[in-house]
């Protein structure tokens, strides 16, 4: 016989203790291991897509997170069509990405009017069971991916047509975030958007939208581990003495001493490059257990425990489950921590080699810090998420509570302490189990995205990277460049 020692009934103050057979006792636990099992995703599918990424795969990385559709069920339907979007773009398969990302931009746009019901049964689980709207960042990153894929099929209006997307998205932001401190604009999407503008000869737009991303650098380099880039501020003094600003003109040339440029006049008879290098992963999210002890041996079951073993497996979570649901005083909290993945590659090299005259190098500048909006979006939310969080788990637990009592005093004095003990069991058993943080993020995106431009002399090059994005991906290209042409190389490196 194994005895297991439980907390007061209602029909005795003092504790006692009940004998259960081990026969039963194994039942009462595999309850609880049942529902503990069905809590999260393990993921394997961004690790599968990670292992195809690093071998340049990208076709393979898309077929891991297609097979894995079913795993990201109703509530991240949002989720699927980004992660989807991201590996498509990746593959090269730009109208399905695309179209994956319109259908992630039309549900956001839905979910702005949510249930009730859903809102409740977040609150009484965990907020997995919420409709997953992604980050602001990730809803602006939408575009932009649309945008690239527009301009890698020489579709320049529709690209535009994202462009000013961005531009009114980022708007409505800057609008209803109030905190300037806070991610309510983006240097890199407004940067982008005006390389888009000059491509297909809008100079004015390009210039505000220029303008825009070196105040938006300027305001977020405090926390966006990025500042302007060199290329930025060759392009606004190109365009400002296109336009003949003469007096905005004259403060960037002070600003930007010995920024070397060309005038527009000059590049009007070369052809334009813009390398885009996704390096490294985006970050992930794993749960962070603060588990509250409320009586003497609770606390000490919770030491021993944490001392003894990780939370953040399965078999350790149903475990937890199954002790704390005996004891029965035990109150778990589940907070999101965000788990950098870094880039180790600060610069990238494009090589561009010509029929005639020396090889040309592109070294890229980072221009957006993927980990870092991560990160302050969790900053800015985490807050709100751990008041709700505990007051979640309060509500569970006095459930719980008012189940084990009831059921007691329902069973008379006889089976009282049975039914209470395996009661508690399983409503405190699940309290613990269903706490969970929403670990929900946009995993196929990178740590950092890293730009180049740079105007070269019409004709054929052969052009040498780290891994080029695209049908028939790899380390080489072809091009075949004409005056005045705009042409969009994406490489993904995850080191």
């Amino acid at each position: 016989m194994n005895c297991f020692v439980s907390r007061p009934t209602v029909q005795a103050p003092a504790r006692w203790g009940v004998c259960l057979s081990r026969s039963l006792a194994i039942s009462l636990a595999f309850v609880v291991l049942l529902a503990a099992s069905g809590c999260g995703s393990a993921g394997k599918h961004y690790v599968k897509a990670d292992i195809s990424l690093l071998t340049h795969n990208y076709q393979g990385a898309d077929a891991a997170i297609k097979q894995a559709e079913d795993e990201y069920g109703d509530k991240s339907r949002v989720l699927y069509g980004m992660d989807r979007g991201m590996t498509l773009h990746l593959a090269g398969d730009y109208k399905q990405s695309n179209l994956m990302l319109e259908q992630s931009d039309d549900e956001v746009e839905r979910l702005y009017t949510r249930k009730v019901r859903t809102e409740t049964a977040a609150f009484l689980s965990n907020d997995n069971a919420l409709p997953y709207e992604g980050d602001p960042y990730e809803q602006v990153m939408i575009n932009v991916v649309k945008a690239l894929n527009y301009a890698m099929l020489g579709l320049w209006q529709e690209s535009l047509v994202e462009a000013r997307r961005i531009d009114h998205r980022l708007n409505v932001l800057s609008d209803r975030v109030k905190d300037k401190s806070a991610y309510r604009e983006d240097g890199f999407a407004r940067y982008l958007t005006g390389i888009l503008y000059e491509s297909t000869g809008d100079v004015n737009n390009a210039f505000i939208a220029y303008r825009k991303a070196y105040e938006t650098y300027e305001t977020m380099k405090g926390w966006s581990r990025v500042g302007e880039p060199t290329q930025l501020q060759s392009d606004l003094l190109r365009t400002t003495d296109g336009l003949h600003l003469t007096s905005e003109f004259a403060a960037y040339e002070r600003a930007f001493q010995g920024v070397p440029w060309q005038t527009i006049q000059a590049q009007q008879n070369l052809a334009q490059v813009v390398v885009i290098s996704y390096n490294g992963r985006a970050p992930r999210k794993e749960d962070q257990f603060l588990d509250l002890p409320i009586s003497m041996d609770a606390l000490q079951l919770v030491l021993i425990n944490r001392a003894l073993t990780n939370p953040n497996t399965p078999q350790n979570r149903a475990a937890d489950s199954v002790l704390y649901g005996l004891n029965g005083r035990v109150v778990r909290v589940a907070l999101p921590k965000l788990i950098p993945q870094p880039t180790h590659v600060s610069v990238d090299t494009v090589t561009l080699d010509g029929a005639s005259g020396a090889p040309v190098s592109v070294r890229t500048e980072p221009v957006q810090n993927v980990t870092a909006l991560a990160d302050k979006a969790l900053s800015e939310r985490l807050p709100g998420i751990a008041v709700k969080a505990v007051a979640r788990a309060a509500t569970k637990y006095a459930m719980a509570e008012a189940a084990t009592r009831g059921s007691q005093s329902a069973a008379g004095q006889k089976h009282g302490d049975w039914v209470g003990l395996l009661v508690s069991l399983i409503a405190h058993g699940y309290a613990v189990a269903s706490e969970e943080a929403d670990k929900r993020s946009w995993r196929t995106l990178p740590d950092q995205i890293h730009l180049a431009r740079r105007w070269v002399p019409p004709g054929h090059y052969d052009v040498k990277g780290v891994g080029f994005t695209g049908e028939g991906s790899s380390r080489s290209r072809s091009l075949s460049l004409a005056a005045g042409q705009t042409v969009f190389l994406i490489q993904r490196v995850v080191q």
